[in-house]
């Protein structure tokens, strides 16, 4: 999934500004303020798993909006919630894929978010991800999948190039359709509840899903 990156490196570079500096660059392409604010008032959740979590910084931002749930945060990098910054009681962070903790914790989680990492998982392999994030699930839980779709615009040339260029991965974008089709596939026709766009740009696309 990942060649060579030069995230690391080019973060290190920043000392003590790195996190000021991760919050400018994501949020030339994504406010996931907004994302967690419109969850945080209409879904209820006390388990939650940011998958693909990064260094924490959306995982902080849930633990301020559902402050009486426990949140864990996976990710493949060692990294893994380097970042953040909020509290450690009812959060953690663990190096792990999602298919070794739904074998570990079935029917754990009432809501899980994938933000952002599906492109970074070749096609073939994004099937068994998602099964790994249905069977995580209590019944009548809910997904959130925030992508972001392939549309020739300047945006999107910048987000491929820098995405490439800072995690070494073959990234796969998808059209919004397509995202659609993977996740019907994966969790029911009739499982998409809500779709939607974040700013600053219109490539940003969520789904809340909620498999039958």
């Amino acid at each position: 999934m990942s060649g060579t990156s030069i995230g690391p490196r080019v973060r290190a570079l920043f000392g003590s500004s790195e996190r000021s500096v991760a919050e400018a660059y994501r949020r030339l392409f994504v406010d996931v303020d907004v994302l967690v604010e419109r969850l945080g008032s209409r879904v209820a959740a006390k388990r939650i798993l940011d998958m693909g979590c990064g260094e924490g910084l959306l995982t902080e931002r849930l633990a301020r909006a559902y402050p009486e749930a426990h949140i864990i945060g996976i990710d493949i990098t060692p990294r893994v919630g380097r970042l953040f910054a909020g509290d450690g009681s009812r959060v953690s962070f663990r190096q792990q894929t999602v298919e070794s903790l739904s074998r570990e914790s079935p029917g754990m989680f009432d809501l899980i978010l994938v933000c952002d990492v599906l492109h970074h998982v070749p096609r073939p392999l994004r099937p068994g991800i998602l099964d790994s994030v249905r069977r995580l699930l209590v019944p009548e839980g809910l997904v959130v999948v925030k992508e972001w779709e392939r549309r020739y615009n300047l945006t999107h040339l910048l987000a491929y190039v820098s995405d490439r260029w800072l995690t070494g991965d073959r990234i796969r974008y998808e059209r919004q359709e397509e995202w659609r089709r993977l996740l019907n596939e994966a969790f029911g026709a009739d499982a998409i509840q809500e779709e939607f766009r974040l700013p600053p740009s219109s490539n940003n696309t969520v789904f809340f899903v909620r498999p039958g």
